[in-house]
């Protein structure tokens, strides 16, 4: 029998193959073994890969809840945080003026 990965997602050691994939029966998590996916890599809405002190620019305008008002498109966020694995999807922490710390989703900026 081959030896097959541990689960990249939650180290279970009873993967299994079905096709090309490796499957976890653990947490359901699917991967293919033969190419290298790059984990925790957030990208922009125009798919550039984002660092830790980028500036990004809000691309359309975004609802805050308890404001009066919105962060309009084109506001520049300067220093930004990644946050990977964040559960609910806001994957970038940041300090936008007039509003303080947010949290914005990576898929409404683009790089600045």
């Amino acid at each position: 029998m081959e030896n097959l990965p541990n689960c990249p997602k939650c180290n279970s050691e009873y993967t299994y193959e079905d096709g090309s994939l490796v499957v976890c029966p653990e947490c359901g998590y699917e991967w293919n073994p033969n190419t290298q996916e790059e984990e925790n890599v957030i990208k922009d809405v125009n798919g550039n890969v984002l660092n830790d002190g980028d500036s990004v620019t809000v691309v359309k305008d975004l609802k805050v809840k308890g404001a009066s008002s919105s962060i309009k498109i084109g506001t520049k966020v300067k220093n930004i945080r990644l946050v990977p694995d964040a559960a609910d999807g806001h994957d970038i922490e940041c300090k936008i003026d007039g509003f303080g710390a947010m949290k914005l989703k990576s898929s409404v900026v683009k790089k600045a």
